[in-house]
């Protein structure tokens, strides 16, 4: 069982920068690959970002590419996630998740390699 708890979101201006964190309970959150996902108003909920257990390896949807950066600190069983230069196509619920997918395999990307989510934080980049 791991519960997840995101925090950091708030209101910025467009070019501003934020910092999300994800405290998990759970003596798994260790070995489980964790994602970032979002959710605007009236879409589907999209990867952001994922990062495997060992935080060797990080993949990023090409939206936040090289904007956002994802880290992890396992012995404080917390994810992060680093937005910087944000826009307001950024304007989203944040929301944080616990699996098991592999970067090899086809599903970190989706909402289907993932078991355990968060509540959301709000993000909003005023222009």
């Amino acid at each position: 069982q791991v519960q997840l708890v995101e925090s950091g979101g708030g209101l910025v201006q467009a070019g501003d920068s934020l910092r999300l964190s994800c405290a998990a309970t759970g003596r798994t959150f260790a070995s489980r690959t964790m994602g970032w996902f979002r959710q605007a108003p009236g879409k589907a909920r999209d990867f952001v970002a994922v990062i495997v257990w060992s935080g060797g390896s990080t993949r990023y949807a090409d939206s936040v590419k090289g904007r956002f950066t994802i880290s992890r600190d396992n012995a404080k069983n917390t994810v992060y996630l680093q937005m910087n230069s944000l826009k307001p196509e950024d304007t989203a619920v944040y929301y944080c998740a616990a699996g098991y997918a592999t970067l090899s395999g086809s599903i970190w990307y989706t909402q289907a390699g993932y078991d355990y989510w968060g509540q959301g934080t709000q993000v909003t980049v005023s222009s």
